[in-house]
């Protein structure tokens, strides 16, 4: 973690924020279907409730959660179950109007930076599965978030909707190799894992190189040492939509904006079978 970094989060949240609540607002038609069986508007407060959530858990204090009801499938959450957990707290939280719907997220967001600000941004915080997540990791996340559903949306409506490869760079950096770091809880619990190690370097023009080591379904965060199974490089913009089924593989590797090799290169598909997104 660096202090350029935690700028940087802290200055893409409200910058993203404001596009994503600017996009929703200007829906004409919020019953749309934009994701699988999900509404535009289902959409949105999917993204309006972790926003609401983290005002929250990202203090870190064990305080109530501000839509009861989700402490135990936050906690029990894995890959695999995460969607029972989204169907429930679309119920708790009800709001469908475009409109109120980007102001409430305009508003959490605020809220969001303001509980953060004088915190440590390394200060590991739970989340899903018992996990623990740097509090810049969560600003990262929800920064991702809003991409890409801004993305289903857009698409929906036929929109362009631009995605920063900086901002998918600190959902990497920040979120994703920072829970690894600090604990990834039950989150892989569901998955087959490999008997074998396998490493993959990951290497982009936005990040500092780093190894993500997978053995017996346990994930460890190393640097590089020339030693990696596998090696990615890749456009933040490309990778992340693709690890989230936004793009296809064939797409990515194909577009060049994900790049296959290493020694081994034909282990990533075991290590892509239990290091996935939901």
């Amino acid at each position: 973690m660096t202090l350029e970094k935690w700028q940087a989060v802290r200055a893409a949240l409200p910058e993203t924020g404001a596009r994503f609540a600017d996009l929703v607002a200007g829906v004409g038609n919020g019953h749309v279907t934009s994701l699988g069986e999900w509404t535009i508007a289902e959409t949105a407060s999917h993204v309006g409730m972790i926003a609401l959530m983290y005002t929250s858990m990202i203090r870190g204090d064990g305080g109530p959660l501000p839509l009861p009801g989700l402490e135990e499938p936050i906690d029990t959450a894995s890959v695999d179950t995460i969607s029972r957990m989204n169907a429930l707290a679309l119920e708790l939280y009800p709001e469908r109007d475009p409109a109120r719907l980007a102001e409430r997220l305009r508003a959490d967001i605020a809220e969001v930076l303001l509980v953060s600000a004088d915190l440590d941004p390394e200060k590991p915080v739970w989340w899903l599965g018992g996990s623990r997540v740097p509090v810049a990791g969560l600003l990262a996340h929800l920064v991702n978030e809003m991409l890409l559903h801004g993305l289903d949306i857009a698409r929906a409506i036929r929109r362009p909707w631009p995605i920063p490869a900086a901002h998918e760079a600190l959902f990497l950096e920040l979120f994703l190799f920072g829970m690894v770091r600090n604990d990834m809880g039950r989150l892989l619990d569901d998955a087959t894992p490999s008997p074998r190690r396998i490493a993959v370097e990951f290497r982009s023009a936005h990040t500092k190189p780093a190894v993500l080591a997978l053995r017996h379904g346990e994930l460890r965060f190393e640097e590089p040492d020339g030693g990696a199974d596998v090696r990615l490089t890749f456009d933040p913009a490309v990778l992340v939509p693709m690890m989230f089924g936004r793009i296809s593989k064939a797409r990515a590797v194909l577009g060049g904006g994900v790049r296959i090799g290493g020694p081994r290169p034909w282990l990533l598909p075991a290590f892509l079978k239990t290091v996935r997104m939901p």
